[in-house]
């Protein structure tokens, strides 16, 4: 499995689509989001049971 910062950087340059992180691994991702610039371009789309997808929009204001 790649690294949260491999996976961030995939997902900013359209080599993925999505990054679907479990709940348990949320404090992982957010030490590789945090560090960011363009932070608030990664939206998380809440699933069922505490799991979150992410996708890159740079149309978010």
């Amino acid at each position: 499995m790649k690294s949260y910062e491999q996976q961030i950087k995939d997902l900013r340059d359209g080599k993925i689509e999505l990054i679907e992180v479990k709940k348990e691994n949320f404090f992982l991702w957010r030490d590789s989001w945090i560090k960011q610039e363009d932070k608030k371009y990664f939206r998380g789309i809440a699933s069922h049971g505490g799991n979150v997808t992410y996708v890159y929009d740079e149309t978010v204001i």
